[in-house]
């Protein structure tokens, strides 16, 4: 049962409408997310969002068992925390394509030069030809 509207909504509203919009994107936003906390910034290291998806969900956790209102900001940093992990998998994805790739290139490389080396060892020991005069 949705909730009754107004300027809150309840959480389930609000992730609904979430699941909503995200359920027709399959690919990200061409432009940049806007993120609602000056906690995020360009310096995040892959190692530290697992840290702070965990900080935030708790953070979130707390906020909806008391009385105050702040889950709202808080439900929307948890959603720019899994949206930063979403972009961080896709970029992952996409580089582990091109390292494939240039691990495909090597191993040809290395087969070429593995022909080469056993080609040149067949001819250096080959019976040599007598000189004709």
């Amino acid at each position: 049962m949705r909730g009754v509207g107004g300027p809150l909504l309840c959480i389930g509203d609000l992730l609904n409408d979430v699941g909503k919009s995200d359920a027709g994107c399959d690919q990200l936003p061409s432009h940049p997310i806007n993120t609602p906390s000056p906690d995020y910034n360009s310096s995040l290291q892959p190692s530290d969002l697992n840290k702070l998806f965990q900080e935030k969900y708790e953070q979130l956790n707390m906020a909806l068992a008391g009385t105050d209102h702040s889950w709202t900001h808080l439900t929307l940093e948890l959603c720019t925390a899994l949206e930063t992990a979403n972009k961080l998998v896709h970029s992952t994805n996409s580089n582990v394509g091109m390292l494939k790739d240039k691990v495909e290139e090597l191993c040809e490389v290395i087969n070429r030069r593995d022909a080469t080396i056993e080609a040149a060892k067949a001819f250096e020991g080959s019976p040599k030809q007598p000189e004709s005069s």
